[in-house]
């Protein structure tokens, strides 16, 4: 990789005439690092994607395109310690935590060597070692689950913070305001970040949101909330960085990320609600560009620093994918093991097609 000794370049004009404000050395040693991992998501996804149509994937696969900035930033300010819920587009969020690629891909491809030993799918990725508690499919499920998480932390006196990840449609569901409220009261631990990529599957913010700075919400809640542009890996950062000062002091927090989702709701999803110009304006978003160009602009990284990071990416990816096929699939006797935690009684192992209860014993003809 080749990384240029930070110049006296600072403040030459970028490829569209911006002019950049200049970073610290910290500041640009950060950045850096974030754009690495931010290509390393994209190239992981983007590998994921052809994974679906080649029938290596199975299910529903929603991918982190365009948001890797918002990824980055985001759990870059969390602690080990702490918690992370998440929606079912978590794939990044899986890697960011420290989750190996090849262990994130097999639990796409449905493998033993996955993240939830290949019964979870892209959907429902869980790590208890990484702290990382779903991946959920029902839109808004995790809210709940992560206030109690954050109640029981509360509860038991330590100082983990838990942060809980959501679309923006989220929002206008019930289990949204009932869990903000309750975290108001109790003055819980906690994050909610509010991922606005401005769509809804094919709805605008607009037409499904009569207050679409869904940050504002809080208000409602007397809680404390900000508003960050998540196309920025930095700028997310520094914010995340203070709602999680605020919960762990017991002040719980609304985030809304600002972001871009580059394609459509999922894998299939051709996203034909959108206009040609739309479009043509994602790709001038796109934050491995500008996060790239500014790298360059600021003198940290040139062309040829760029193209080896992105082979590097591309290798873990293949890397991740190779893997992934190798690895075996569950078998169908294990598929109730991790269904609890701790054994239930009368805990139903019926597989689909066999009858509810045992067949009764006939009775013995008398001659």
């Amino acid at each position: 990789m080749s990384e240029r000794t930070r110049s006296a370049k600072k403040g030459s004009p970028s490829a569209d005439g911006s002019v950049p404000s200049g970073l610290t050395d910290d500041e640009g040693r950060r950045l850096l690092d974030f754009y690495r991992r931010m290509v390393i998501i994209r190239r992981f996804e983007e590998r994921a994607a052809r994974g679906y149509t080649q029938a290596l994937i199975g299910g529903y696969c929603h991918l982190n395109l365009g948001e890797e900035a918002a990824v980055v930033g985001l759990v870059a300010a969390l602690e080990d310690r702490d918690y992370l819920f998440t929606n079912y587009r978590e794939h990044g969020y899986a890697i960011e935590r420290g989750i190996s690629p090849e262990r994130v891909m097999a639990e796409l491809y449905g493998r033993v060597d996955g993240v939830s030993k290949g019964w979870g799918g892209s959907m429902h990725l869980f790590d208890v070692d990484h702290r990382l508690l779903g991946g959920y499919g029902i839109v808004g499920g995790q809210l709940p689950l992560a206030t109690g998480a954050a109640l029981a932390i509360s509860y038991r006196g330590s100082d983990e913070v838990v942060m809980c990840t959501m679309g923006d449609g989220t929002t206008n569901i019930g289990a949204f305001h009932e869990s903000l409220n309750l975290a108001a009261l109790w003055h819980l631990p906690i994050v909610y970040v509010i991922i606005n990529n401005r769509l809804g599957m094919g709805t605008t913010v607009e037409k499904s949101s009569a207050e679409p700075e869904l940050a504002r919400r809080a208000a409602s809640y007397r809680m404390a909330s900000a508003r960050v542009d998540g196309l920025d890996p930095l700028a997310t950062y520094e914010a995340t960085r203070s709602a999680v000062a605020a919960a762990r002091a017991g002040a719980p927090f609304l985030l809304e990320v600002v972001s871009e989702r580059l394609r459509g709701h999922s894998v299939v999803d051709p996203a034909k609600y959108r206009t040609a110009e739309e479009v043509e304006a994602l790709t001038s978003h796109d934050p491995i560009h500008t996060v790239g160009a500014r790298l360059m602009v600021e003198g940290l990284l040139d062309a040829e620093g760029l193209a080896a990071l992105d082979e590097e990416a591309k290798a873990i990816a293949e890397r991740a994918s190779a893997f992934a096929e190798a690895s075996p699939h569950p078998d169908p006797s294990t598929l109730f093991d991790y269904t609890y935690a701790t054994p239930v009684a009368n805990d139903l192992h019926r597989l689909p097609g066999e009858p509810l209860f045992a067949a009764r014993p006939r009775p013995t003809e008398v001659a």
